[in-house]
């Protein structure tokens, strides 16, 4: 990698950790003054948002291939490890306020059972995280890919997250966050679907 390269990618970092603290200010004074949703809701739902831009790319230009040469799907592919860390940092902050509110016992056994898809989601989104570096790539070789492939895991946990732990208590961006996550999943399928035909044509 060229000097050149270094420094336009530790531009790229710098300018997605700085969206990424300002994102996460505008959630704590939304959550304080304007009080839409409960702080950990919004971060759980910015967790989801980033991690829907993750997949758009290999989806769209699957079930839209006249759209995957557009300039935003190709800004966020090229951008996409950064906005996956950013999902991760978001949904790792989503899972601690929950931990201290509701005053989690880890110890418990009971707690992996009744938390198993928000646990199972932050397991895979700490996964994908440690690994999104140059390095991991160069060492992990072909295992690499296969880590990264359980973020398809995600899109199923999600729905089933959102709609079993808010369920009993919605906030303005429940259903959205439902929203969102369905839709996500439907693409996913019909992504799957379209593969699927053309192998067999």
């Amino acid at each position: 990698m060229t000097m050149r390269q270094l420094i336009v990618n530790k531009k790229s970092y710098i300018i997605l950790v700085i969206l990424a603290l300002t994102t996460y200010l505008i959630t704590l004074f939304l959550s304080v003054f304007c009080n839409p949703a409960p702080l950990a809701n919004l971060l759980g739902f910015f967790a989801l948002v980033a991690y829907i831009a993750t997949l758009i790319p290999s989806i769209f230009k699957t079930v839209f291939p006249s759209l995957k040469s557009s300039n935003f799907i190709l800004w966020l592919l090229k951008k996409r490890r950064y906005i996956g860390i950013s999902a991760f940092f978001f949904g790792s902050n989503h899972g601690l306020l929950m931990l201290i509110q509701k005053h989690i016992n880890l110890l418990s056994p009971l707690t992996y059972i009744e938390y198993f898809q928000g646990i199972s989601i932050l397991f895979i989104f700490s996964l994908l995280a440690v690994t999104s570096n140059d390095w991991s790539v160069r060492k992990l070789k072909n295992n690499w890919k296969n880590i990264h492939q359980l973020t398809y895991l995600v899109i199923f946990l999600l729905p089933w997250h959102v709609l079993d732990k808010m369920s009993v208590k919605w906030s303005y961006i429940t259903p959205f966050a439902i929203l969102l996550s369905l839709i996500n999943l439907v693409f996913f399928i019909l992504a799957n679907i379209k593969v699927k035909l053309r192998i067999k044509s």
